[in-house]
């Protein structure tokens, strides 16, 4: 017990003089979970993986709010429930809606966010005679107004960018589903498992090409579109309102060491220094233990924290998560 009492009197000593531990060592999760917090930390990435492998995948870009449309504003005559779920309120689409999708070795979280949002959106809107995927591949490859592909991107640009030019179907790596499936391949970004480490892969952006990869599909007739240009979501009663009526939708946030921990519970974040940005579906909301939160689909495959999701404190724009969130109708 003595043992036990100054190590944790030891590591909150550490953490309180601002010397930080190695976010993947256990005596850093061993200080999230000492703090009960809403949120339970565990392990998720390897502890020997370098901090330069996991800001990798956080490609997201805040775009400054002056170069955002005006906001769009809901009816207040739609009543907002305490608790959504997007895959319960849609069934016909909870096969697309659940997929967790894997942007391997590169920062195109911002576009596989977005793909994964407008394929949750046509499968809705189309009471699921839509449901072959967007090309996450095809946005980050041709978008180049979007940002920088694999090196990240602006989400509200790739909403855009599917009302103007359109994007091909897609599905995810190894798929024949569309036009123009991931070609990046699916990886092990965390602890060991059944794939490939994320690590012994490289990637560039791939090449814009306007051609599917299958023989027997046509690129301009696989283009999907938006019926206009991107609705931003300035409160959280206008998010909540957008997701309601029209499905999830996407958003960015700050992401901090602390979070590549996350296991359950209501993330919040608890210590560490600032990563990078990162672009995450936002699927719904509720409350847990009395805690308000948003229901957030991550891009890390399967294997990362509750099932590829996450749960993060709604209502305070937490990091930014409520600052930046956008989706677009389809044309069905």
């Amino acid at each position: 017990m003595r043992i036990a009492f100054c190590f944790a009197f030891l590591v909150s000593s550490v953490l309180a003089a601002n010397i930080e531990l190695d976010p993947l060592s256990d005596e850093f999760i061993d200080y999230i979970n000492s703090q009960k917090t809403t949120w339970k930390a565990g392990r998720n990435f390897d502890k020997n993986t370098p901090r330069s492998e996991i800001r990798k995948k956080l490609g997201y870009i805040k775009k400054h709010s002056q170069l955002r449309a005006q906001p769009t504003v809901h009816s207040k005559d739609i009543e907002i429930p305490d608790t959504f779920d997007a895959r319960i309120k849609w069934p016909q689409c909870a096969s697309v809606i659940s997929t967790i999708v894997d942007q391997s070795e590169c920062g195109s979280c911002w576009a596989v966010s977005a793909a994964s949002a407008m394929s949750d959106r046509r499968c809705i809107a189309s009471n699921a005679s839509l449901v072959v995927p967007v090309s996450a591949e095809d946005l980050m490859s041709c978008c180049w107004q979007c940002g920088f592909g694999c090196n990240g991107g602006y989400i509200q640009d790739a909403w855009d960018y599917w009302a103007t030019n359109g994007i091909v179907t897609g599905g995810l790596y190894n798929s024949s589903s569309g036009c123009k499936p991931y070609s990046m391949q699916t990886c092990d970004h965390h602890v060991t498992g059944q794939y490939i480490p994320c690590d012994q892969l490289e990637y560039d952006t791939p090449k814009c090409t306007k051609k599917c990869t299958s023989g027997d599909l046509e690129y301009k007739s696989e283009l999907t579109y938006a019926q206009g240009s991107s609705s931003w979501l300035a409160s959280v009663e206008d998010i909540q309102r957008e997701i309601l009526q029209n499905g999830p939708v996407t958003a960015g946030f700050l992401v901090y060491s602390d979070f590549i921990t996350y296991k359950s519970g209501v993330y919040q974040r608890t210590a560490g220094s600032l990563e990078g940005g990162h672009a995450v579906r936002i699927l719904g909301w509720g409350t847990e233990d009395g805690t308000p939160y948003w229901l957030m689909a991550n891009s890390w495959n399967n294997d990362w924290g509750d099932n590829g999701a996450f749960k993060i404190l709604r209502g305070q724009d937490h990091l930014g998560i409520e600052d930046d969130v956008h989706g677009a109708l389809p044309i069905v």
